[in-house]
């Protein structure tokens, strides 16, 4: 089974996060589920880089890394992902360029059966994290 090294962009605003809509997929599985922008490492390629070039190509933006939010690896029915999710800010502006729609979305209602698979543990990390600052 094919294993793809990415990278996903928690991108912050306040107590929101920015969720990429996927458009049609040869996957039902992940067809028209948000997702963190992003994408696969390239050989030779740091996480961090993989991260930058990737919301560039997809958000036509530039971002800030501040922080390692988690690891995980998920194993979908025809391909396993090595995800490493980040805690970013946008410096500034932002559109649609892979993506059906972007939506700043609460983090405290996150909802992770919107999301695709792969990325439902970061969804309940930041979920975690509204928690904890509302406290």
């Amino acid at each position: 089974m094919k294993k793809l090294h990415v990278v996903g962009a928690a991108i912050l605003q306040g107590d929101r996060v920015l969720a990429a809509r996927r458009g049609e997929s040869k996957y039902a599985y992940v067809a028209h589920k948000f997702e963190f922008a992003g994408g696969k490492v390239e050989e030779g390629e740091s996480e961090e880089g993989a991260l930058r070039r990737e919301i560039a190509e997809e958000l036509g933006a530039e971002i800030e890394v501040q922080g390692s939010l988690l690891r995980s690896e998920y194993v979908y029915p025809d391909f396993a992902v090595d995800l490493s999710v980040y805690i970013c800010r946008l410096k500034g502006g932002y559109r649609a360029v892979e993506h059906e729609a972007l939506v700043w979305l609460p983090l405290a209602s996150l909802d992770e059966r919107e999301w695709a698979p792969a990325d439902a543990a970061a969804v309940r990390a930041l979920r975690a994290l509204a928690e904890k600052g509302a406290r």
